[in-house]
């Protein structure tokens, strides 16, 4: 009796610390993966009618959380905006704002979700919305029009530059980590 009592305390133990281990793991990816700036993403994932996983992942994948990061091209903030970008897509807003505004991160992500919505209205396929908000619409458009690398039913069969296609793939990879990690909180948003 007294063997087999041990034997289930030692399997008590066991399942114990397997269920810290397990949590210890899930907090260190939620440090990893954080939902920085929930106010503003939650605000302007709703108003673009994106998913607010989706938004985390590109500013994960962007800029790792940095307001301050730039890109090798010149993109700017969280998000990662080119000054041309920004400009044509005020355009679309009516603003006239300076390309200073992108260190602001209400205003990057503001213009960010704005710039993945366009791209998700335009091609109607998140995998080439992504793939647009890395290499450019028309970029994009001309693989649309290559049978080559698109079947022509507006999806892209495969995505000829090697950094482009490995973007879509880290974003699609960390929006799915998110929706992993965030089930709750995203569940009350469009997640």
């Amino acid at each position: 009796m007294m063997r087999l009592a041990k034997f289930v305390i030692l399997i008590l133990a066991a399942v114990i610390l397997c269920r810290i281990g397990y949590l210890g793991y899930r907090q260190i990816l939620k440090e990893l993966y954080p939902m920085d700036y929930s106010e503003l993403v939650d605000r302007y994932a709703a108003e673009n009618e994106l998913s607010p996983a989706l938004v985390y992942a590109v500013i994960k994948c962007e800029s790792s959380f940095r307001n301050d990061a730039v890109s090798s091209v010149g993109a700017l903030g969280l998000m990662q905006i080119t000054p041309a970008t920004f400009e044509w897509v005020q355009t679309k807003t009516g603003e006239d704002l300076e390309v200073s505004a992108l260190n602001d991160p209400e205003t990057n992500i503001r213009y960010g979700c704005r710039l993945l919505s366009m791209h998700l209205l335009e091609f109607g396929d998140e995998r080439v919305a992504l793939a647009a908000y890395h290499a450019g619409r028309g970029q994009v458009n001309e693989w649309l029009n290559d049978p080559e690398v698109s079947s022509g039913d507006g999806r892209l069969d495969s995505i000829p530059f090697t950094d482009t296609e490995h973007y879509v793939k880290k974003v699609m990879k960390a929006k799915e980590r998110y929706l992993d990690l965030y089930k709750e909180e995203l569940s009350n948003g469009n997640g």
